[in-house]
C-alpha cells in the first residue's frame, strides 16, 4: 500500500505548494480534501500518513480551526512547518471585464487579506465565502453567484480562467505557515534551529495566572514565537494557550522549561519538537548553554549522595 498525504485542494492551493516542500512526499499519492476536519481525519484513520495543514498567518495570526483541532484530537504531532508566500490574483471566466465584477467569491483569509484592495477597486461588490481559494475559482463554473473570485496566482496554469487584476493583497509580504501533521512519535533530530509546540491550560481564571505560566520559559531563556490563546468551551474564562517555543525538547532550557510547565499546568499537550522552517538557528545567551543545566543536576546529586566538595 501506497503512502498517501492529504492536502486542502483541490490542486492549485498554497497548501499543496506547501506540500510540495517535503521531500518524503514526492512521487508519493497526495489526497484533496475539503477541509481541516477531514485532513485530520484521514490521519487519524490511517488513511494518510501526514496532512499539510495551514496554522499560522503573519497578516491574520493563527488559523483557529487548526489550533482547536490539535487541542481535541489526540495523539497528532508536528513532524515539520513549512512557509508559502501568499499572492492573489482576481480572476473570472473568460470574457469577464473588471467593470462587470458585482460579487466576489473568495475563502474568508484570502478574503481579509485582499478587503482593501477590493473596496477601493469594486466598492460596491458583494463577498461569497469559499473552503478554498482554489474552490473560490471553481465556484465560476459550477454556477453565476459570482462574477469573478479572489485566488493564487498559479490557479491559470490548471483552469480556463482569466486573470483581471494581480498583486491584489494588501500586504505583499504575506506569508502563511503551514505544517505536516502525523500520528508518528519519532522526533526529528536536533538540528539548533528548531521550534518546540504545545498547548497548554492555565490550572484557574486568577489574576498573575498567565504570567506564571510565561514564566517556565522566560526563566529559563526560553524565546516564543507563537503565544495564542484559545477558549476551552467549558466555561467563560476559561481558556488554553498554544505555544511555539525556539528550541528542541532535547534542549536542557527547553526541556527544563516543559518541566516546568507541566508542574504549574493542569493539562499539557506536546504537539512536537521539528526543524524550523527559515532554518535560523536559535538565539540565546550562555548561561542557558545544555552544559550549565547538566552541571547543576550534577551538583545537586552531589549533595544528595555526599560526595566531598559538592
Amino acid at each position: 500500500m501506497s503512502e498517501t498525504y492529504s492536502y486542502l485542494g483541490p490542486s492549485g492551493t498554497f497548501t499543496e505548494a506547501a506540500l510540495a516542500q517535503v521531500p518524503e512526499a514526492a512521487g508519493k499519492e497526495w489526497r484533496s480534501v475539503n477541509n481541516v476536519g477531514e485532513a485530520f481525519d484521514d490521519v487519524v484513520s490511517g488513511r494518510s500518513v501526514a496532512a499539510m495543514i495551514a496554522i499560522e498567518n503573519s497578516i491574520e495570526g493563527g488559523v483557529t480551526a487548526t489550533l482547536d483541532a490539535l487541542a481535541n484530537i489526540p495523539g497528532l504531532r508536528i513532524v515539520g512547518e513549512y512557509l508559502v508566500r501568499v499572492q492573489f490574483v482576481l480572476v473570472g471566466r473568460p470574457g469577464t471585464a473588471l467593470d462587470e465584477v458585482r460579487v466576489v467569491n473568495a475563502h474568508p483569509v484570502a478574503y481579509a487579506q485582499t478587503r482593501s484592495w477590493l473596496d477601493a477597486n469594486l466598492p460596491t461588490h458583494g463577498h461569497i465565502p469559499s473552503t478554498s481559494n482554489v474552490a473560490a475559482a471553481l465556484a465560476l463554473f459550477e454556477n453565476d453567484l459570482a462574477d469573478a473570485a479572489v485566488a493564487p496566482p498559479q490557479i491559470v496554469n490548471h483552469h480556463d480562467l482569466e486573470v483581471l487584476a494581480s498583486d491584489i493583497a494588501d500586504n505583499a509580504n504575506a506569508v502563511t505557515r503551514f505544517v505536516l501533521v502525523s500520528r508518528s512519535t519519532h522526533l526529528p533530530a536536533a538540528t539548533g534551529a528548531d521550534k518546540t509546540s504545545i498547548i497548554a491550560e492555565l490550572p484557574s481564571d486568577r489574576s498573575g495566572a498567565l504570567l506564571e505560566l510565561l514564566e517556565q520559559f522566560s526563566t529559563r531563556g526560553v524565546n516564543l514565537s507563537l503565544l495564542q490563546s484559545r477558549p476551552i468551551g467549558d466555561a467563560l474564562g476559561r481558556y488554553r494557550f498554544v505555544i511555539d517555543a525556539d528550541g528542541h525538547i532535547s534542549d536542557e532550557r527547553v526541556a527544563d522549561a516543559l518541566l516546568g510547565v507541566r508542574r504549574f499546568s493542569p493539562k499539557v499537550l506536546f504537539l512536537g519538537s521539528y526543524p524550523r522552517a527559515d532554518h535560523a538557528p536559535v538565539e540565546y545567551t550562555e548561561r542557558y548553554d545544555d552544559e550549565v543545566f547538566v552541571e547543576a543536576r550534577d551538583w545537586l546529586r552531589g549533595l544528595l549522595s555526599g560526595e566531598p566538595g559538592a
